[in-house]
């Protein structure tokens, strides 16, 4: 009878451990190629492409260009990002006012149409040597990030002005694009009406350099902290360590992974107290992510 028992004891003992075995395997891996992206067009889904489509929609390039994040030459295997819109959105997009690229990581770059209008732009999706799609971002203390399914990069080895644009409009990890108006999107971020012309200046450069990541009243990106509600940094950061964070951040926090102003901008001082001037404005306006209510 016991040996009965110790066999039975050791049948169910075995056939727990090989279901919670089971339970503990690692999920299948699936390829890149699966990964839907989705694009929007005033908040509704107007297509979902993944990589394997869009090897359909224009011939692939090998595009050298110089990776800001990393302060080198770089190339890649990517799609013209024209002939991808024109796929996704119909030709119809460039009648747009901005488009929104959201990142798996929380990054959300909002960046105008006109300048796609203007400067050649590309979605990479992997290095032309084939080697890991990931890059060592210098701005962010080192860290190695993953940068497909897409990343966003522009043809800039001869252009001052992509050059002094710096990385802020070359958002990694894209998972979905959106054709939008930046008021309609975008509705607490601006300043007052009557707002000097220091602040509404501070305001576009806030858009360009500090938006993707930062959230003011809840809007802008979701990758780092918000910055004005319910207390603005300008209310508990004295003005000259603001100044310090913004421009190097490094210089205040060991291994922050914040990236400080591009060193490529002209007149950062300047560009500084601007963007300052805009927080010290809405530090006065400030609107409840939750609630909308002005305070």
């Amino acid at each position: 009878m016991s040996n009965q028992i110790s066999r039975n004891f050791w049948k169910i003992f075995l056939t727990v451990v090989a279901i919670c075995g089971n339970l503990y395997l690692p999920a299948p891996a699936f390829s890149q190629s699966d990964i839907g992206i989705e694009f929007k067009d005033k908040g509704q889904i107007v297509n979902s492409l993944s990589l394997s489509d869009l090897a359909t929609v224009a011939p692939a390039v090998s595009l050298k260009v110089f990776e800001i994040h990393e302060k080198k030459e770089r190339i890649y295997k990517a799609y013209p990002a024209r002939a991808l819109f024109d796929k996704a959105f119909s030709k119809q997009w460039g009648k747009a006012e901005e488009i929104v690229f959201i990142s798996m990581d929380g990054y959300q770059a909002s960046i105008p149409v006109t300048k796609f209008l203007s400067h050649d732009a590309y979605f990479a999706f992997a290095h032309d040597d084939n080697s890991p799609f990931t890059m060592t971002n210098i701005l962010q203390n080192n860290e190695v990030v993953q940068l497909g399914p897409l990343y966003l990069i522009w043809d800039n080895m001869k252009s001052k002005v992509l050059l002094e644009d710096g990385a802020s409009d070359m958002p990694y990890q894209v998972k979905s694009i959106e054709l939008t108006t930046f008021a309609t999107r975008f509705p607490n971020l601006p300043p007052p009406a009557k707002a000097s012309a220091e602040i509404q200046h501070g305001f576009l450069l806030f858009r360009k350099h500090c938006m993707a990541c930062h959230t003011i009243n809840g809007e802008g990106g979701g990758k780092a902290p918000e910055l004005n509600y319910p207390t603005s940094v300008v209310e508990y950061i004295k003005p000259e360590y603001l100044t310090r964070w913004i421009e190097n951040p490094s210089s205040i926090r060991h291994n922050t992974l914040m990236r400080g102003l591009p060193l490529e901008i002209p007149n950062r001082t300047k560009v500084t107290k601007e963007i300052i001037a805009y927080l010290k404005a809405m530090s006065k306006a400030k609107r409840s992510p939750k609630r909308q209510d002005i305070h």
